[in-house]
């Protein structure tokens, strides 16, 4: 997957490249034409791409959906915290403390928390809670709202991670999942690419 992304990235952006290109140094008898119309290359670049942000996903998705607001507490069991991801069919749960909702303490992943230190390490997940093997709220890497898709994508693809929480003002709004930003990005891009090829048509 990570492979996937990044071949994306770089592909995404050399056709985008090539078609603005072509945009560029089309025949100079059709220049004025093409500089007479109201929206230019420039300005498609600056409004199109990179546009969608963190917030748009999590409003596509619709609440619940994404799984962000299943959660367990640091004195839940390892294996209560994996029935319940295994239940809703998600790869990670939020982690808050006893009695206070509404602040992460961190986060619990199938791969990266249950796998690396139960299974490879032969635990019990019965007997050790979700606390001692979490990784913690001060050592997350999280996005805001705000945050662009691509931004969102490259932090994933650097630091080796499938979800990452969406805080704002410390509290806890949302989960996206690589999946989610690789389908956010995928239609960001076809629909530019779309845009462009309605450009250069009209130009013409």
């Amino acid at each position: 997957m990570q492979r996937a992304v990044r071949a994306f990235s770089v592909h995404g952006n050399t056709l985008k490249n090539a078609i603005l290109h072509r945009i560029r140094v089309v025949n100079p008898v059709m220049r004025p034409v093409m500089f007479s119309r109201s929206l230019t290359s420039a300005s498609m670049e600056e409004h199109g791409f990179e546009s969608t942000t963190i917030s748009d996903v999590l409003k596509a998705k619709g609440k619940g959906a994404d799984g962000s607001w299943l959660w367990c507490t640091t004195d839940d069991s390892v294996y209560d915290a994996v029935k319940s991801m295994t239940q809703h069919n998600v790869g990670a749960l939020v982690v808050v403390k006893p009695g206070e909702q509404k602040s992460i303490a961190g986060i619990i992943t199938e791969r990266g928390n249950y796998l690396r230190k139960i299974i490879v390490h032969g635990r019990s997940s019965k007997s050790t809670k979700v606390g001692d093997i979490m990784t913690e709220e001060n050592k997350l890497i999280t996005v805001t709202p705000e945050t662009k898709v691509l931004q969102a994508m490259q932090l994933m693809t650097e630091n080796r991670i499938r979800h990452i929480p969406v805080i704002n003002e410390k509290e806890m709004v949302g989960m996206v999942s690589i999946g989610d930003v690789v389908r956010a990005v995928v239609s960001e891009h076809r629909a530019e690419l779309d845009r462009l090829n309605a450009y250069i048509q009209g130009g013409y």
